[in-house]
């Protein structure tokens, strides 16, 4: 079953195929419209009209804080109880080194604010705070899948492999709006693949 929409779509790959097309669009207007210059970067508030802006067509929870508890195999992410207050710690911690601002997302991943969506919206917020900071990008064009996600998932105990990981692939390339747009696809893939891998492991058991 898809998720609730605004598109009236109830199977689950039509909705995904949709949600891609139009994120994408939407993504590609926040690089060329300016408008994420206008966003409050390094925050929740900054993060969440990141979201609306990509998903406001299509899910009425469009960078609302998700109103349920989730999780991905056997990761949960931040039970519902303690997450705005999580958002608000997230918020202040640092964000004037490489090493401050990978911790932070990796802080905000583990927090996982919205229903769908948060792997995307997140990256874009990343590359918003490395550009302001320290500018410079990640390059997702040379970041190995299975790499991040294997050192995603150990993040939340050990950030090494994932700060080692993204140094690698910084970019001077702020403005370059095929570098933008290499970071959207490969979200989309970082996601698919993982969802991917999950049914898998599911299906072998």
């Amino acid at each position: 079953m898809a998720l609730e929409n605004k598109l009236g779509i109830t199977e689950s790959a039509e909705l995904a195929r949709i949600e891609e097309k139009i994120s994408k669009k939407k993504a590609l207007e926040l690089f060329e419209m300016g408008f994420l210059d206008t966003f409050e970067i390094g925050t929740f508030k900054g993060l969440s009209q990141i979201h609306k802006y990509l998903f406001d067509e299509i899910y009425d929870f469009a960078g609302k804080i998700r109103s349920v508890n989730i999780a991905k195999g056997s990761f949960r992410f931040a039970p519902l109880m303690y997450l705005e207050p999580a958002l608000d710690n997230i918020g202040k911690m640092p964000q004037s080194t490489f090493g401050e601002i990978i911790e932070k997302y990796v802080e905000m991943n583990v927090a996982h604010p919205f229903r769908e969506g948060n792997g995307r919206s997140t990256r874009i917020w990343l590359d918003s705070i490395l550009k302001k900071e320290l500018q410079k990008v990640i390059d997702w064009n040379n970041v190995d899948k299975e790499d991040y996600l294997l050192a995603m998932e150990r993040s939340p105990i050990k950030d090494v492999e994932i700060k080692a990981l993204l140094k690698s692939a910084l970019t001077d390339k702020i403005n370059d709006r095929e570098v933008y747009m290499k970071g959207i696809d490969a979200s989309y893939y970082y996601e698919g693949y993982k969802i991917f891998k999950t049914e898998n492991i599911k299906n072998e058991k």
